[in-house]
């Protein structure tokens, strides 16, 4: 099929995201959150796409089978009312013993939350039914799936918005990456799977004209997987990543479920992608090489990690460090305190700047992420072998400051992708880093200089944001409530993991500080 030209594509998408999105708030009426709703959209919408491509004349006959007839699309729409309530359950109940595929993946621990049979019969007969999933373009369907994750994420209370980073910043990462097709290409925190859409988008959209047919299979087949922790967002994971067209439903799951951080990597990547959940406290122990260990209720060995810590960032860091391959390159989102704290902290920028080529810190604005109180940075660094005499890998690093003087929020002034742009040119990609210019905001630091500073401190600013200079330049009243916000969520949060490691007890929401009326 002929893919719709471009605007056409955005309004359909658009359409459709209302369309899904009206029904929504149909269903919150009834007591279901976004999440919740979108859960259910899942399981309906693989029923659905498993019929249609059943349903394909060209579909090969091993692929048609991917659900059993008894629990298939016809078989649930064919019921009304109660009868299709309590077939939708045992549905669900039978497609979740399907372990390790894209189908075990997306039922795994699912239950029925529409428990109203009409809204249920509704969402089946209007919504999901009247849809061809299948014929119409995995981008326009796989869009507007993850409008609704956008939307979802907007759910503050449901603390969905952690597992979800703006499309923006993922995208201005993956285009100053370039993924390639040889790329093997993951997540270890992948939550609904954004930078792993991006990546495959950028390859089909960079190199799919040169690629063979078994190179443009493999691309879907295993070369580019995630990791979560959460069951519920790696089943949305799972049917994001099928609506865009990576994997297959009857296939290896692509997405698996766990603790990302209780064992070492079994498979390594030329490629990680990641914004690692935000949360100073882990739940786990770790035994480092330097053989301490903080005391908690679960413990195991990382003999691949230079630092023992509680602290989640410096632990994903560790383990990203670990994931890449040799030449292998990453670009991972992570808080300020990764680069300023002492401890553990300056031992792994040690071993970033001596083992890593740490060549570009990218630092992020307030005002960007759904979680509030964040302030974070994009490292971007290559994994490179050792060199003789023990000499640093990492020879100058470059800071970008897309922070000071820059103001979001995430609906009055949300972060764009032209935003990014200037960013994206002065990092050259694709281009040698000796042919970089430094201007106001882009400025380089060779490793003598950072090996300096006290502790190895890398939080490096010396920008002055010319709206606290005086009145005239005031920013809005609404931007400066939204940073008071985030700062007072910082702090919050600073202060919280003081209080977990001194033993105290924390109130489980330390989000709780929301604006009124300005975001």
């Amino acid at each position: 099929m002929t893919p719709a030209p471009p605007a056409q594509a955005h309004a359909q998408t658009n359409t459709l995201v209302a369309k899904l999105w009206n029904y929504c708030n149909v269903l919150r009426d009834n007591g279901l959150s976004t999440i919740e709703y979108v859960e259910q959209l899942s399981y309906l919408l693989f029923l659905k796409m498993a019929d249609e491509i059943a349903s394909d004349p060209f579909t090969e006959e091993e692929a048609k089978t991917v659900v059993p007839a008894e629990y298939g699309w016809k078989a649930l729409a064919s019921k009304k009312g109660l009868e299709l309530e309590v077939h939708y359950r045992n549905t669900l109940t039978a497609l979740a013993k399907n372990p390790g595929t894209t189908l075990g993946t997306i039922f795994a621990k699912s239950q029925n939350r529409i428990t109203e049979p009409a809204l249920l019969e509704k969402l089946v007969v209007e919504l999901i039914g009247k849809e061809d999933w299948t014929i119409q373009g995995t981008d326009l369907k796989g869009d507007a799936y993850e409008g609704l994750l956008a939307k979802g994420a907007e759910d503050t209370k449901t603390g969905a918005g952690q597992y979800f980073t703006p499309r923006a910043l993922i995208d201005a990462m993956v285009d100053v990456m370039r993924p390639r097709p040889e790329d093997t290409i993951t997540d270890p925190a992948c939550g609904t799977g954004g930078f792993l859409i991006s990546a495959h988008s950028y390859i089909r959209k960079h190199h799919m004209q040169n690629l063979s047919r078994e190179q443009r299979l493999a691309l879907g087949s295993g070369k580019i997987w995630g990791n979560e922790l959460v069951t519920g967002t790696a089943r949305l994971a799972a049917m994001n990543m099928l609506l865009h067209g990576i994997g297959d439903a009857d296939g290896p799951s692509l997405i698996t479920e766990g603790d990302a951080l209780a064992e070492q990597p079994g498979r390594h990547a030329s490629l990680v992608l990641a914004n690692p959940p935000f949360g100073k406290k882990s739940a786990i122990t770790v035994i480092g090489t330097d053989g301490k260990a903080e005391k908690e209720d679960i413990s195991y060995e990382r003999d691949d990690f230079r630092a023992t810590t509680t602290n989640k960032q410096l632990n994903f860091l560790q383990h990203i460090m670990s994931l890449m391959e040799m030449n292998g390159r990453a670009a991972v989102v992570l808080p300020d305190n990764v680069l300023f704290e002492g401890g553990a902290g300056e031992k792994v920028r040690r071993r970033l700047l001596e083992d890593f080529d740490l060549h570009t810190i990218l630092r992020l604005p307030t005002g960007i992420f759904y979680a509030g109180g964040v302030k974070a940075n994009v490292l971007f660094f290559e994994k490179k072998p050792p060199r003789s005499g023990g000499a640093h890998n990492t020879s100058k690093l470059w800071v970008y400051d897309f922070r000071t003087a820059k103001h979001f929020t995430l609906k009055q002034h949300p972060l764009r992708r032209a935003d990014l742009e200037e960013f994206v040119q002065a990092y050259l990609p694709g281009r040698s880093i000796s042919e970089r210019v430094e201007t106001e905001r882009f400025k380089s630091f060779d490793y003598d200089e950072l090996i300096a500073r006290d502790k190895v401190n890398l939080d490096i600013t010396w920008m002055k944001d010319p709206a606290l200079d005086g009145a005239d330049s005031l920013l809005p009243p609404e931007v400066i409530a939204q940073e008071i916000v985030e700062d007072l969520q910082a702090a919050l949060s600073e202060f919280a993991a003081i209080a977990e490691a001194l033993g105290g007890e924390v109130a489980a929401d330390t989000d709780a500080i929301q604006p009124t009326g300005t975001d």
